[in-house]
């Protein structure tokens, strides 16, 4: 698996799912590694079994080497309140990070029946919706916003215990990297106002690729983060 410094799961199927690698943590921004610093041994992660497509995550990554016995660098620095408190950040990002997967796998189906084939916002947050219901019991996705410049909306999807809100955008012809993050600058500065938001997720399906620079945009919008709201950027097919 690949792990951040601080103990967060990155991939954990690093060398069967490349993309899914980072170089550093979208969580808390610490460097990732894949092996013991000891001993070069690389770290246990998933089994993986072909033609299976897998939503687990791991809820945490070990804390010794299986080779040498050495502790790995989170070890001190993940104790069991911080582990419940990342576990929903993880679970997100898998699912965000998984998305294109998930959504070629529902196009294949026992004996040609009838699926969905994603091709629009609606479609993802459809799908979004299925996969959040297997991890969290209150997801609301009908939350308005405060109002900003005279105007309110409608919140994708507001998980309130957790205190995070998930916006989705799906690029198409008229939607494309300038106009998803000048949509997303606004949102960011609405949800800002809303009393249930710490943390924003801003999801963008790209399954065309229009969106030609995505860690420039995931580093101009993540760095709209302030102390009473952190942004969090995932784009999906990388």
């Amino acid at each position: 698996m690949q792990v951040c410094l601080n103990g967060h799961v990155i991939n954990s199927s690093f060398k069967n799912d490349p993309e899914f690698n980072k170089d550093f943590c979208n969580i808390c921004g610490e460097e990732t590694t894949t092996t013991c610093r000891a001993c070069n041994q690389p770290i246990l992660g998933k089994l993986h079994v072909p033609c299976v497509v897998s939503f687990g995550f791991e809820e945490s990554p070990p804390f010794h080497c299986d080779k040498c016995g050495k502790s790995f660098p989170w070890k001190e620095k993940v104790s069991i309140d911080q582990k419940k408190e990342n576990l929903p950040m993880e679970i997100l990002q898998n699912i965000c990070t998984k998305f294109h997967t998930v959504a070629k796998q529902l196009r294949k189906r026992h004996n040609s029946r009838k699926t969905i084939d994603i091709s629009d916002e609606y479609d993802v947050q459809d799908v979004i919706r299925v996969l959040l219901s297997i991890f969290f019991d209150d997801i609301r996705p009908e939350e308005w916003t405060p109002s900003y410049a005279g105007k309110a909306s409608r919140i994708d999807f507001l998980l309130k215990n957790e205190q995070i809100i998930i916006e989705t955008k799906m690029t198409r012809k008229g939607l494309g990297e300038k106009e998803a993050g000048d949509q997303l600058l606004v949102d960011i500065e609405r949800y800002r106002n809303h009393p249930n938001c710490k943390t924003l997720i801003c999801f963008i399906y790209d399954p065309e690729g229009r969106i030609i620079n995505p860690n420039g945009l995931i580093h101009d919008l993540q760095n709209q983060s302030r102390d009473s709201l952190k942004i969090i950027v995932l784009i999906n097919p990388l």
